[in-house]
């Protein structure tokens, strides 16, 4: 018997169900990089001084004094790859979201306690969209460690500081 219009039931054949690493990556890391990028596009107004700055963004005194990005220094020179960065941060933010509303809001539970999977075209859209986002994740943070380092890091330890988080990305 088929099931009534508009049930959902479980996906047959291939499905794409999130690992608890990931779903936990995402719950920890999305609030943090609203934080971070919330601070550096309100930037000068979230700097020590700055009308925004307390409470919230206390913390980023110390850290703009560790990595000028984030500091006087490079706002002072008009620098704008800080801010390019977290615009970009925004997008890739955006993507995982719209990922995880695919997944929650689409996917299906094999039975009572399963974690929800999505199948189909929709489930390799929505796992494409996922991967497409940690792509971005990657590469952004090779270019951050390629322009952020004082004087400029090597390519090649750019790219080092990056596989550490695709390794971790493809084990997801």
């Amino acid at each position: 018997m088929a099931p009534a219009r508009g049930t959902k039931t479980a996906p047959r054949g291939w499905a794409h169900t999130p690992s608890t690493p990931l779903l936990l990556w995402l719950g920890v890391s999305l609030p943090l990089v609203a934080w971070d990028t919330t601070y550096m596009l309100l930037r000068p107004l979230t700097m020590p001084g700055g009308s925004l700055h307390w409470p919230l963004w206390v913390p980023y005194a110390l850290y703009g004094e560790v990595d000028h990005m984030y500091g006087f220094k490079q706002w002072h020179l008009g620098n704008p790859f800080a801010a390019a960065q977290s615009l970009l941060n925004l997008l890739e933010s955006l993507l995982y979201v719209l990922y995880l509303a695919l997944w929650w809001s689409y996917g299906t539970q094999a039975s009572a306690g399963a974690r929800r999977s999505i199948g189909g075209r929709l489930g390799a859209a929505t796992a494409l969209l996922g991967f497409s986002a940690a792509v971005m994740t990657v590469s952004k943070t090779i270019l951050y460690c390629e322009f952020s380092s004082p004087g400029g890091a090597s390519f090649r330890e750019g790219a080092s500081c990056g596989v550490g988080g695709l390794i971790g990305w493809f084990r997801f």
